[in-house]
């Protein structure tokens, strides 16, 4: 008879399979304990008879199941089902975490729910309360409590890993597109769980790594665009792209920098038109004054293009035109945030932004009293966003993947309300580029 442990986020077996490998220190076969499921399946098919004590679960609890889908989340559901592996794709605003709320429902197995940001921790808590009547455990953000159903970040995960490696038989990794760094896909590498689901609006990463994604959580079973749920689920939206121009001033000081830049890219025969190149700048940076001149160079020239006076002026006049409507600013500079507040008088919220200061901006744009708020990133992902029919981009940094968080944060379905997506866009610089590029990413 064959044994099959768990130690410390590897799978120790006698007996030779597909994914070990002989180690002389343990005096057996191991590997990574998210083979458990393969080498179970393995030791089955060729009929050896196994003493399996890999998995010691947490008891599941008693719950209720107050979940109803709606046919495109049952859908993404039973294409999870037929394997109870992979990833599901519904753009922000569709309803991803019913359909994680439900797989726990069905698999009534302990659960683990690993999730980017402390807000997100909170929500999950919140409507596993809400829908399945239970008070599942917490980890990370102060609380340390393990349960049978168990919501936990992704680095409080990685910390922990040998300890909650073998007590789950479901895990559920929110946001999924997190998974495959470097050191997350640590996490799913050390979890012996036999089934898994992961969950995002965007899972494709600029990095390549998304690539992963077989090996750590399954394929990809499902996915449905935004274009899908428009009219039904989600409000129908339209995008409209303002061009401005620079001041006198602000044109001369960009094209000194890009100058600046073009010249170093010219002289060392680089390009600067992918991730790839801009993180073998990064590189370059580290040890070559040049690069890193280069580089800051580049960093001013898009920071005047993001932050031109003509944006101010257009924002101005477009908060006069939709007075009244509901609408959230998006800009990824903290600075622009806090000018904007300033110039308009209107609620910030950033990363320095602390919980409660942000919660009560929040609850008085849901309620009405605020009409408009002004964000960096910090809202692109994890945090509930209460709806607004209208957002307006001021360009930055931002990648497709929060170009397509930000529509979803007006998407939310409204009686006969069209939602908007506003970009404010600076012509002929680094900034109309990197809008067109998150477009295009986008397919959108």
């Amino acid at each position: 008879m064959v044994r099959l442990r768990y130690f410390k986020g590897l799978l120790l077996s006698d007996f030779s399979a597909p994914g070990l490998s002989w180690n002389d220190e343990f005096k057996c076969y191991i590997g990574q304990a998210n083979k458990y499921r393969e080498v179970l399946y393995y030791y089955k098919r060729s009929h050896v008879e196994v003493e399996d004590s890999v998995l010691e679960l947490l008891p599941f609890p008693l719950i209720v199941d107050r979940i109803k889908l709606r046919e495109y989340q049952q859908e993404a559901l039973n294409a999870w089902l037929k394997s109870k592996l992979g990833i599901i794709v519904i753009p922000t605003g569709g309803g991803k975490t019913v359909i994680g709320l439900k797989a726990i429902a069905l698999i009534r197995l302990a659960t683990l729910i690993i999730v980017p940001t402390i807000d997100l921790l909170q929500q999950w808590y919140e409507n596993i309360r809400e829908l399945l009547g239970v008070e599942a455990g917490r980890v990370g953000g102060g609380y340390d409590e393990l349960k049978g159903i168990t919501v936990i970040t992704y680095d409080s995960a990685y910390t922990q890993l040998e300890k909650i490696g073998n007590k789950f038989g479901l895990v559920i990794f929110d946001e999924v597109h997190h998974l495959p760094s470097e050191g997350y896909s640590i996490i799913a590498q050390g979890l012996a769980a036999p089934y898994r689901l992961g969950l995002t609006a965007t899972p494709e990463r600029s990095d390549g790594r998304h690539k992963l994604y077989p090996s750590l959580v399954g394929p990809l079973v499902y996915r449905i665009t935004v274009s899908n749920l428009v009219g039904k689920y989600l409000s129908s939206f339209e995008i409209q792209r303002i061009y401005v121009n620079f001041t006198e001033d602000e044109e001369k000081l960009y094209r000194y920098y890009r100058g600046i830049l073009k010249k170093f890219l010219s002289q060392r025969n680089l390009k600067l038109k992918s991730l790839n190149d801009f993180n073998r700048l990064l590189r370059l940076a580290v040890k070559d004054k040049e690069a890193r001149e280069a580089l800051l160079a580049w960093h001013e020239a898009l920071k005047i293009a993001v932050n031109s006076k003509a944006k101010l002026e257009k924002l101005k006049d477009l908060l006069k035109e939709l007075n009244g409507e509901k609408i959230i600013i998006f800009t990824r500079n903290t600075s622009m945030v806090y000018e904007i507040s300033r110039l308009f008088l209107i609620p910030a919220v950033t990363y320095k932004t602390n919980k409660q200061e942000r919660i009560e901006i929040l609850e008085k744009f849901r309620s009405g009293k605020y009409n408009v708020i002004v964000t960096s990133s910090v809202l692109d992902e994890g945090i509930d966003v209460p709806d607004a029919s209208i957002g307006i981009v001021l360009g930055g940094y931002g990648t497709s993947r929060q170009f397509i968080q930000r529509l979803g944060r007006i998407l939310r379905k409204k009686e006969n309300k069209k939602a908007r997506l506003i970009e404010i866009i600076t012509k002929g610089t680094s900034d109309y580029n990197l809008s067109k590029r998150r477009r295009q990413n986008a397919n959108l």
